[in-house]
């Protein structure tokens, strides 16, 4: 006997200032916010199988529309059951909507008020993603939250290019929310665009409000615009959210861009950051980020960091690590992987306990005063 879908939603849990503590509901199970999105970009961890990625504390992953819509399409991955079959990862999944990658490819796409029309960087195969296109692709792979397809403001832009380009993107999002199948368990989510311009981003709020979505995204940032410039954005955006719906910070960032965010009311983020260091030797810890190739750690026998508790760190010291990326050993980016997202993981468990116990304040004091001070103390 099949068991009817929980709606999608989103319950408030705790409050400390402007941060929140919550939790999503989806088709495919609950997760915990402030959430990181691990991503999966192409339907994969790169290097970590789904018990691996489960294991550092991940609850919901991302998987790329561009990317899946042309390796290995949508439709294939339909016939194998969906996303969350194709790659054995039965909790949540998030898709972005393919719109950021489409945009990158200078000189390879065309935006008209239709949709993009691009050329695929893999094989010159011409496509043209439009909203409804958009929605349908994220369908197919059986998202349980699916996002808007927007242009990409580029940074930095004038008032009237970053106004056009943001009502373009309004006028898709109310396409998109009509081409949007309704499903129990599944949400779809706008995206506010308007670059740095207040008046653009309360503008594009509303007008998301207006059409009416599940949850709600702030698009647009990370993009070079620095951190400061990313938090004014933030501080007059935020505010015209709904309360009851969750927020997401799409493309961010490193911890203490995190840390920032969530102080100014967001609850999910993705970021390609700590996958990416991690095959290329960057750790992270609660004392800032290091080089595992660094030749300071060779006879170090300590994890990299002593607080952590994941395969890296209970099982292998500094100087193996070392070895192994010095070597050019597989092994050496996997680990590193595995604690970078269980850093990540165990940083937003903190945060929502923080916020929980109402002590995110004194949380957010010991997080900069650590990063502040640099690595472990020196080997005697």
């Amino acid at each position: 006997m099949s068991t009817a879908a929980p709606k999608f939603g989103y319950e408030l849990k705790a409050t400390e200032g402007k941060a929140r503590r919550g939790e999503v509901t989806t088709a495919h199970g609950t997760f915990q916010t402030p959430a990181f999105m691990t991503v999966g970009t192409a339907g994969t961890v790169k290097g970590l199988t789904p018990d691996q990625l489960r294991k550092t504390g991940a609850e919901v992953v991302l998987g790329n529309t561009y990317h899946l819509m042309l390796r290995p399409t949508a439709e294939l991955v339909a016939r194998h059951g969906g996303l969350h079959k194709f790659m054995n990862w039965p909790h949540p999944i998030l898709t972005d909507s393919g719109g950021y990658q489409v945009m990158s490819l200078s000189g390879l796409r065309k935006i008209t008020e239709e949709g993009v029309k691009f050329q695929s960087h893999i094989d010159g195969s011409k496509h043209n993603l439009t909203p409804e296109r958009s929605m349908e692709i994220q369908d197919l792979l059986d998202s349980n939250i699916t996002m808007v397809l927007d242009e990409c403001t580029p940074y930095p832009a004038t008032h009237k290019e970053a106004a056009d380009s943001m009502r373009r993107s309004m006028r898709w999002a109310e396409r998109c929310r009509k081409a949007f199948r309704n499903r129990d368990g599944y949400g779809l989510f706008g995206i506010v665009q308007g670059s740095t311009y207040e008046d653009l981003r309360k503008e594009s709020a509303e007008a998301l409000i207006n059409i009416g979505f599940e949850g709600y995204a702030v698009g647009g940032l990370a993009v070079g615009e620095g951190q400061e410039v990313m938090f004014e954005v933030l501080d007059h955006t935020v505010p015209h959210l709904p309360e009851d719906k969750p927020r997401y910070l799409m493309g961010v960032g490193k911890p203490a861009d995190l840390v920032g965010a969530v102080a100014r009311g967001i609850d999910m983020f993705d970021c390609v950051l700590p996958t990416r260091s991690g095959r290329n030797a960057q750790g992270f810890t609660r004392r800032g980020a290091i080089n595992m190739r660094n030749k300071r750690h060779q006879d170090d026998h300590r994890p990299i960091d002593d607080q952590c508790s994941c395969m890296a760190c209970s099982q292998f010291s500094r100087a193996y690590l070392r070895h192994l990326f010095i070597a050019k050993e597989m092994l050496g980016p996997v680990l590193l992987t595995i604690h970078n997202l269980a850093y990540y993981q165990e940083l937003m468990a903190g945060m929502r306990e923080a916020i929980a116990t109402g002590t995110f304040a004194a949380f957010q004091e010991e997080f900069h005063r650590l990063q502040a001070g640099g690595d472990i103390e020196p080997l005697n």
